[in-house]
């Protein structure tokens, strides 16, 4: 199976702490890999430079294929839309609605006049309402994301990943502020997103059982390398 990300060899400084010690990974699309680790372990740290929101220091980062690590400027941001990033605090506009924060997964694709505007195409819109469906909220389309629950935030969150139609979903603690059953129906969630639509999500959790009952593979992390 084509690998859709891989990394290898990354590491990362601050100033002379090592978050990140010579990691190397793999993920193939419909593959749901987890990343298990104390807090401090590096899985943030991990995360951040497999987006390039945080600067490696050193290794090589590539996406289908194709050489990630090089890139500025414009080829990053648009290379940066094969990566969805769904966050623990949800990172919702609490005053604005579910279809609202889902059409924000939308700002990498959609012209410039439209985002400066905030008028999406109807195409937008419709991609936004179809992918609050596939996470079961339809109905919920105009509700203020302050009214809904934790799960259906987090739902939102998805969403909004899903309609950036990315390739790669990198989930950072995405349960760890819910109670055990919301935690597994999101995570029931995600699993049916990577099997159906061939999403290769990467999630970092606390849980062990969790892990073991939806992950394909399971890798730990200890003082910034991964084991």
């Amino acid at each position: 199976m084509s690998e859709v990300l891989s990394a290898r060899g990354l590491s990362k400084k601050f100033g002379d702490a090592a978050a990140l010690q010579d990691a190397s990974l793999s993920l193939a699309p419909g593959e749901f890999v987890a990343v298990l680790g104390a807090s401090g372990s590096g899985k943030t740290t991990l995360f951040r430079c497999l987006t390039r929101l945080t600067e490696p220091d050193a290794g090589e980062i590539h996406l289908g294929g194709k050489a990630f690590h090089p890139l500025s400027g414009g080829p990053l941001q648009h290379a940066r839309r094969e990566i969805g990033v769904v966050f623990q605090q949800f990172n919702l506009i609490r005053r604005r609605s579910a279809l609202a924060n889902v059409l924000a997964g939308r700002l990498g694709v959609a012209s410039c006049w439209r985002v400066a505007s905030n008028v999406f195409s109807r195409d937008d819109i419709e991609r936004a309402r179809a992918a609050l469906a596939a996470v079961g909220l339809e109905r919920q389309t105009d509700q203020r994301a302050d009214t809904l629950s934790g799960g259906q935030q987090q739902r939102v969150a998805i969403a909004r990943a899903l309609a950036q139609e990315s390739r790669i979903l990198l989930a950072d603690e995405p349960v760890a502020s819910l109670d055990p059953d919301t935690a597994a129906q999101v995570l029931e969630l995600m699993h049916a997103l990577c099997k159906t639509r061939g999403l290769a999500i990467l999630c970092t959790l606390h849980q062990p059982h969790l892990a073991a009952k939806f992950a394909d593979r399971v890798l730990e992390m200890r003082g910034g390398r991964i084991a």
